[in-house]
């Protein structure tokens, strides 16, 4: 992988989910997501904010073994609607993609009070497979030759021409977006494997999906919420 800007790397010891965090989300992957209330929450803030984004998939990957069908679901439907967003005529003027791509609503663990000091009735043993960072490293290192392409250049810190939805807005807002295909394509491409890897937890559907539509999660839940914190928990 490329190396990573210092402010990044330092973030690496410090990321750890409190009790409150912990507790909502051990809750959270029982089944809320699929609340239709909450896919639209989920839906109108483009997922979680960064924290809460990585923290999800981790907490999923911990106490599902890597099983992350849930997480897949859920970023399949964001990432079709970042298709949508994106099927405009062309030559597309920033502002109108500016307007696609913000959230409409808040990270709902932040606008719920979820935070690093939030408190919660979590068990120590709940607490501690929570914080186990070891199933989503193993997922990530193992796609990482499909999902390092999808990485932002600014969140990492280097000359890569990708950016996150959060860059990506920010770089364009006011001007004319440069290479719309760049961005319009990748988007493409993560959506292409998530469409296999969804449905791959189906018992008829068991295999059918590679190491490749596997990194589209990752790729996924970076471009939505952005890859600095995921690019220093897997260092």
């Amino acid at each position: 992988m490329k190396q990573l800007a210092p402010s990044t790397i330092s973030c690496a010891t410090e990321f750890q989910l409190s009790n409150g965090e912990v507790h909502f989300l051990w809750w959270f992957i029982q089944g809320s997501i699929m609340f239709p209330f909450t896919r639209e929450r989920l839906r109108r803030a483009w997922g979680f904010c960064e924290r809460h984004a990585w923290g999800a998939i981790s907490v999923e990957a911990a106490f599902r073994s890597g099983f992350l069908h849930g997480p897949a679901i859920l970023y399949e439907d964001i990432m079709e609607r970042a298709l949508a967003c994106f099927d405009v005529q062309r030559p597309m003027k920033s502002r109108r993609l500016w307007k696609r791509l913000r959230q409409k609503g808040a990270c709902m663990m932040c606008e719920e009070g979820y935070g690093p000091d939030s408190s919660g009735i979590a068990r120590a043993e709940i607490m501690k497979t929570g914080n186990d960072l070891t199933e989503l490293r193993t997922f990530a290192r193992r796609t990482m030759p499909y999902w390092e392409k999808a990485v932002c250049g600014i969140c990492a810190g280097n000359a890569s021409r990708q950016r996150c939805r959060i860059h990506l807005i920010q770089g364009s807002h006011g001007e004319l977006i440069d290479d719309v295909s760049l961005h319009q394509e990748l988007v493409h491409d993560i959506v292409r494997h998530l469409r296999t890897y969804s449905p791959s937890f189906q018992l008829e559907y068991k295999g059918t999906d590679t190491e490749e539509d596997q990194a589209a999660l990752v790729s996924a839940a970076g471009w939505c919420s952005g890859w600095q914190l995921f690019l220093s928990i897997i260092e």
